[in-house]
């Protein structure tokens, strides 16, 4: 397996840099940081949608546009904590997946980029949406406008990191991306998208069931025509309704993603995860179906078993990076240490490079030598495979063509199966790009 992955995946040598604390302790800062991230996530991202829901209902049932009102208060502080609480579970992966990360980065290019303006143009119409809810009492069109855009925003940023996220796992495919779309066309990504939309409206129910029952909630202050319970009765329906859902996406989601990280403690971990949420979904059920003022007498257990239900989940995610990435670190891992061994040699017993030489012969082939080395002895040596094919085959194909070797060195296409695909290099210049393909020809 290992030989195949080499022969059809880029292994780049990784950071040779000890790491700041045990690996166990960092993986446990990962799951932990990012669960109390993702949850304010999903309560910011939840709490949109229902806001934007209950507003346009509203529009016909006054009622309901002071219920988005009151939902609405809790976003911003919401979006805030998620903001902060982003902070561990980024550092961490950079730490432990520095050079997955970063590739994925490079691959999703100006849409990784563009999170940033993003995100701050939804907080700012969130905040718009805010601050204008009186001043904006008479045109609802626009009103309902400012949070529709601020929502389709929040949307589409986190598929933009689950996109990235997920292609940092599958360094197989790295060759074949080029660019968001190609990436966001692997068969995994909208399952999980979905499988994520569910999990915000899941706990943005739950939150809201109890926010708006606190005994210190005064709700016959802000409502009239609708009870308490009937608010509850909603909010519990749609946290069971969507987590109902979540059995028919969870197996999906388990499908489509490659086998090479489905492992049996992959399937240990989620069906414990699975089992924790069915006694939650009973008592959500119970509350439904009981007397008004028992619905939330299970609450408390609900939670509980949905925490470990959450905690299992963003577990198994790990135990899936953990078995997809084993072969591809194995790889790299012996990678580095070849390189830290060559490195050693050749700092014992240092000689010359071929530029060096080259420039102390006075032989025309110096500049371009330096070219060489500057620009593409990462990736080719004279002899044998490196990470793409040797110079020696260089030459036996243009040999004679040398305007053919300047094309391809500015748009190379994909000649090879196996090869990574080979990036262009337009920034050279024509004198540069001339030296270089002399020089390649020259070899012998």
């Amino acid at each position: 397996m290992l030989t195949l992955l080499q022969s059809v995946t880029p292994v780049p040598r990784d950071i040779p840099l000890a790491l700041p604390l045990p690996e166990w302790l960092l993986v446990v800062l990962l799951v932990v940081s990012f669960l109390a991230h993702i949850i304010f996530v999903n309560l910011m991202l939840g709490g949109s949608l229902l806001t934007l829901w209950a507003q346009v209902k509203g529009l016909k049932n006054k009622e309901y546009d002071t219920l988005a009102y009151e939902i609405a208060k809790t976003i911003t502080v919401n979006k805030s904590l998620a903001v902060v609480l982003g902070v561990a579970p980024l550092l961490s992966i950079n730490v432990l997946y520095t050079v997955y990360f970063y590739s994925a980065n490079a691959l999703t290019g100006l849409m990784w980029i563009a999170i940033v303006p993003l995100v701050t143009a939804a907080f700012l119409l969130t905040y718009l949406h805010k601050y204008t809810w009186h001043k904006l009492e008479d045109n609802k069109g626009l009103h309902i406008s400012i949070l529709a855009l601020a929502v389709l925003i929040f949307l589409f940023i986190p598929l933009i990191f689950l996109t990235n996220i997920n292609l940092m796992l599958f360094p197989e495919k790295w060759g074949t991306i080029k660019g968001f779309m190609s990436a966001l066309a692997l068969p995994n990504v909208f399952p999980r998208y979905l499988h994520f939309l569910c999990a915000s409206l899941a706990i943005t129910g739950l939150f809201l069931f109890w926010y708006l029952g606190r005994n210190r909630y005064a709700f016959e202050t802000h409502f009239k025509s609708i009870t308490r319970y009937d608010i509850r009765k909603q909010l519990y329906s749609l946290a069971l309704g969507v987590s109902v859902f979540q059995f028919v996406l969870g197996p999906l989601v388990l499908i489509t993603l490659p086998a090479k990280g489905v492992q049996w403690n992959l399937i240990i971990v989620i069906l414990c995860g699975a089992t924790a949420a069915l006694p939650a979904m009973y008592w959500m059920w119970k509350g439904i179906t009981g007397k008004p003022e028992e619905i939330g007498m299970n609450f408390g257990k609900v939670i509980m078993a949905m925490t470990l239900t959450v905690l299992l989940m963003a577990s198994g995610r790990h135990v899936y990076r953990s078995n997809a990435l084993a072969p591809h670190k194995k790889l790299m891992a012996e990678k580095t240490k070849a390189f830290e061994r060559l490195s050693a040699e050749a700092r014992a017993h240092p000689a010359p490079d071929e530029s060096t030489t080259a420039q102390a012969s006075g032989t025309p082939a110096a500049p371009g030598a330096a070219v060489f080395q500057a620009n593409c002895a990462s990736c080719h040596k004279k002899e044998g495979r490196l990470v793409g094919p040797p110079v020696t085959e260089m030459v036996s194909i243009y040999q004679g063509n040398l305007p053919g070797l300047k094309k391809w060195i500015r748009q190379p296409g994909k000649k090879r199966e196996g090869y990574p695909q080979m990036p262009g290099f337009p920034q050279l210049s024509e004198q540069e790009l001339t030296i270089l393909t002399d020089y390649i020809l020259s070899v012998k």
